[in-house]
């Protein structure tokens, strides 16, 4: 491989794997935590303690969520009454470049100081006519009371789910089809460049006549992650989240770990048991990425990266599995009471 450094070209041996890690929001703004510039900061940090030891022996793309930024912003923009809102896809192109230069810079921090990283504002095209703009699915934003969501219903026309006690603002979120910046993020990957593209699941945009334009949504982070990993011919696919896996039976009395599961049994068997605007959307990203590449994709916790990788932890989903293996009710303890020992990013 050739890393570009300005004017010098410097051969160095080849890295063993091509790896796009999809940061979840909840990784960069844990759940009802201040949206303070020091929390995000932090928090990226701890990702990037995290990333810097994928990115010094493989390839790494990085994308991530930004449900929680892009919901604050859409409310610091309701509370201007004497300025028109600017619609999501704006929205989403501020938060690409707030949380890039934050994933960029402490990335950045933590590697060689001559090794090139980009930020890439990554369009990403839907179909206009996709029915998820009937159903808004994608959660945004902080948890409000019942009587505050009411309010900015009847002031904004915002539609709400449920979120534990409360409830959440969602939005539209179509199918990603193609992500129009991939040829530029190709280039730089192969100059050994650290490229942190897709965020949000990219600013939506659709063509007409030829031109593009945005739409007022927000992309599934994983969607858009597994259509650009696909794109770029990645080794492997992680989906890094605040849970340990995917579950069965997740909630009820006898949660149980997926280990391994081969993707068209996973979806015919248990699809329906994924909650929408949550596991669903990484469940079907990571099938879709296996199916069409024959390559694997994992789903975990982001401090379990490097096991992540080596298919030692998490929910490893892969068209060489059989059926579905779950973990025994011992390992699931053994692997939660682990976790408690450390800090969860």
């Amino acid at each position: 491989m050739v890393v570009d450094r300005g004017c010098r070209r410097v051969v160095v041996a080849r890295p063993e794997v091509r790896v796009v890690v999809a940061l979840g929001g909840n990784a960069l703004l844990r759940r009802d935590q201040s949206m303070s510039p020091e929390a995000q900061r932090r928090n990226v940090g701890l990702a990037c303690d995290h990333l810097a030891p994928i990115a010094q022996s493989h390839e790494l793309i990085v994308s991530h969520g930004n449900g929680p930024q892009i919901g604050f912003l859409a409310e610091e923009e309701a509370a201007f009454s004497s300025v028109p809102d600017a619609p999501l896809d704006v929205l989403g192109a501020e938060t690409q470049g707030m949380i890039g230069y934050l994933i960029e810079q402490e990335l950045g921090n933590r590697l060689e100081w001559d090794r090139p990283l980009a930020t890439v504002l990554t369009m990403v095209e839907v179909d206009p006519a996709d029915p998820a703009f009937e159903h808004p699915t994608k959660p945004i934003g902080p948890r409000y009371t019942s009587d505050d969501a009411k309010a900015l219903t009847e002031a904004h026309g915002w539609t709400f789910a449920p979120d534990g006690d409360r409830v959440r603002r969602v939005v539209a979120s179509p199918t990603p089809q193609r992500i129009v910046e991939s040829r530029p993020i190709m280039w730089m990957i192969e100059r050994g460049c650290v490229v942190i593209c897709a965020g949000g699941g990219g600013i939506p945009t659709t063509t007409r006549d030829g031109v593009l334009s945005g739409v007022d949504a927000v992309i599934d982070k994983d969607r858009a992650s597994a259509l650009l990993a696909e794109d770029i011919g990645a080794g492997v696919l992680i989906l890094a989240t605040d849970a340990d896996g995917a579950y069965l039976g997740f909630g009820g009395p006898d949660p149980r770990l997926i280990e391994q599961a081969h993707p068209t049994t996973l979806l015919a068997e248990h699809r329906d048991e994924f909650a929408e605007g949550s596991m669903l959307p990484k469940v079907d990203a990571a099938c879709t990425f296996a199916l069409r590449t024959g390559s694997p994709a994992v789903i975990g916790a982001l401090a379990d990266i490097e096991l992540l990788l080596a298919g030692t932890a998490g929910t490893r989903i892969a068209t060489d599995v059989e059926g579905i293996v779950v973990a025994s009710d011992r390992s699931v303890r053994e692997s939660r009471s682990e976790r408690e020992k450390g800090p969860r990013t």
